[in-house]
């Protein structure tokens, strides 16, 4: 199916919507894996288009919200140096560490540089030879192949000055986490568009064979919203979970087989530990043995190995993203606890729940 304008039309979305609403014994907990979902549904008020039996939560499909403090603060640690300029993408400048943030810090005379894409760091480096450029790498699947073209690039324009900071996570082992120590009973997972484009919708066949629970690939339009949850109530009504992709124009059911080889070639996996899930095997990457030379964490050792410890925090971010509860039941919500000072990073993320929620209500 091509996504043209008729799909636009309000009335397709209206009909999807009676359908869904004819459903009317539909009974279902689906989560919405992705951050992206998540605001698209908040914006557009998609909850309101459902059966009442039916309730969405969010996952951990953020990749700033699931950063472990530790790793924010030991990233923020390296700019108290005057020699190194920290780069990183502009959602996690007023992420919340124990005891500050990138903001605060570039508010105090660090040198924090917001960039648009991996690339943008190395020419910071090349302009910069005397100093160290620290790349935060943020994010799922979706954007580690560029990562992986930046750690190439660098390793053959021979900066020696160039490092990245990786705290790049994957999806399906999170999700195998996720299901296995479930305090919700989900019934249906709407999977994340983006992701699925690099690992193909195949790579959650796990989820209705070992837990199922029926899933959906969807797309980040309301209709492409609304037909994956029409696709996991159908899948609900029939008994028959699966992976129904329904966001083919961009997800075929294999992996992107030139990205899978970038990847293989630059990262290998690794534990990694996840804000609300804890450490997860296999869940992370870490630079293979050709390109240490240019892995942050081993050239910085030293210097993150005095860290203070991570501040305690009341903020329930970690919660929000497991599903136990919705953004409003927070206590600090809107009240300690709003986009202009943000307790936790599902606030200040452009994909967080609470965001979301604060921004758009539902």
């Amino acid at each position: 199916m091509r996504f043209t304008d008729e799909f636009r039309d309000l009335k397709v979305v209206e009909a999807i919507a009676s359908s869904l609403k004819s459903m009317a014994d539909a009974r279902a907990v689906i989560m919405e894996v992705c951050g992206t979902h998540t605001m698209s549904i908040a914006r557009f008020g998609l909850k309101s288009l459902l059966p009442p039996g039916v309730r969405l939560v969010s996952g951990p499909g953020c990749p700033v919200c699931v950063t472990d403090q530790r790793d924010i603060d030991s990233f923020l640690e390296l700019g108290k140096r005057p020699d190194v300029i920290l780069a990183t993408f502009g959602d996690m400048l007023r992420v919340p560490g124990s005891r500050s943030s990138l903001e605060k810090m570039r508010a105090s005379g660090a040198d924090v540089r917001v960039i648009y894409s991996p690339m943008d760091s190395l020419d910071i480096a090349r302009d910069n030879p005397n100093r160290e450029v620290v790349f935060f790498a943020v994010g799922f699947e979706t954007t580690i192949p560029a990562t992986a073209l930046t750690l190439k690039t660098a390793l053959k324009m021979g900066l020696n000055n160039f490092y990245v900071f990786c705290v790049h996570k994957t999806i399906p082992e999170a999700l195998r986490a996720l299901l296995s120590n479930s305090e919700v009973n989900l019934h249906g997972l709407l999977l994340p568009g983006h992701v699925s484009t690099i690992t193909g919708a195949g790579a959650f066949e796990f989820i209705p064979r070992e837990f199922g629970i029926a899933c959906a690939v969807a797309g980040f339009e309301p209709v492409d919203i609304l037909l994956g949850i029409e696709s996991i109530l159908e899948q609900l009504s029939n008994s028959r979970p699966t992976v129904a992709n329904r966001y083919r124009r961009a997800v075929t059911e294999e992996s992107n087989s030139r990205a899978a080889e970038l990847i293989a070639e630059i990262f290998r996996p690794c534990s990694a530990t996840w804000r609300g899930l804890g450490e997860i095997p296999q869940s992370g990457l870490e630079l293979s043995p050709e390109y240490e030379a240019l892995d942050a964490r081993k050239r910085f050792a030293q210097a993150m190995a005095n860290l203070p410890p991570t501040l305690p925090s009341v903020c329930r971010c970690g919660d929000v993203l497991r599903g136990v509860i919705m953004p409003s039941d927070c206590p600090l919500f809107a009240v300690r606890c709003t986009p202009d000072e943000p307790e936790g990073p599902c606030m200040v993320s452009s994909e967080g729940a609470c965001a979301a929620v604060f921004k758009y209500g539902g």
